[in-house]
């Protein structure tokens, strides 16, 4: 399959910023994976600046409708700030929300941080796993009288959950909304093939996809 270019920046991005790292990782899941993605490693202004427009390309070309952003406590916060500003950079400035993992019950008081929720609202974050930030998110937004519109994420590591599906798809199924990623991982086993650096990790990274995958069955969003 061929990249888009934004999707090999960010890929490029992700290397150099060590977010992304080959090895053998223990997951929270108690799988052991080739490849570990940590967005907390976006910790300079210029990467997070790289990453905004990486955001931004791949919200453009989903096409979906939204009216603000809201990034989950905490990963979320930088990474949909990123995008805002991505997003005002090609001419569109939109509120930005996020939210506190405990509410506080002095100053401004309560849950959440920045614009008002209302309107379609897009949720951003890094990854997916088993979708629990997502679902407190979702919660959060309808009980402001908001509308959830989509989910953006970083990569989507197409890995079936406890149902056989991914997180992804059992958030499109129960929610009945669309997660857009910068990239999956059908697309970081393309970059790896492209990258001769990189080949050698090919062999276990096709592995784990056979053994935990969920193939190319489900859409991209």
């Amino acid at each position: 399959m061929s990249l888009k270019e934004y999707q090999s920046r960010f890929f490029e991005l992700s290397l150099r910023c060590q977010v992304l790292r080959f090895g053998e990782f223990t997951l929270k899941s108690g799988r052991v994976s080739p490849y570990f993605f940590n967005a907390g490693r976006f910790d300079h202004g210029a990467a997070l600046a790289a990453l905004g427009e990486c955001y931004a390309q791949a919200l453009e070309d989903s096409g979906l409708a939204f009216d603000m952003l809201f990034g989950p406590a905490y990963k979320g916060i930088p990474l949909a700030t990123s995008l805002a500003v991505g997003l005002a950079r090609r001419g569109r400035d939109v509120p930005l929300a996020f939210n506190r993992k405990e509410a506080k019950d002095h100053g401004e008081g309560g849950l959440m941080i920045g614009a008002p929720l209302e309107g379609r609202v897009l949720i951003v974050d890094d990854v997916v796993t088993a979708g629990t930030a997502v679902r407190v998110s979702l919660a959060q937004i309808r009980s402001a009288g908001a509308t959830p519109c989509g989910v953006l994420v970083a990569l989507d590591r197409q890995e079936r959950g406890e149902s056989g599906l991914s997180a992804t798809a059992e958030i499109r199924a129960t929610a009945g909304i669309p997660v857009i990623a910068v990239a999956r991982l059908e697309e970081l086993l393309a970059y790896t093939s492209d990258q001769p650096a990189l080949r050698e990790h090919q062999a276990r990274l096709q592995a784990y996809r056979e053994r935990h995958g969920v193939g190319q069955a489900e859409p991209s969003h």
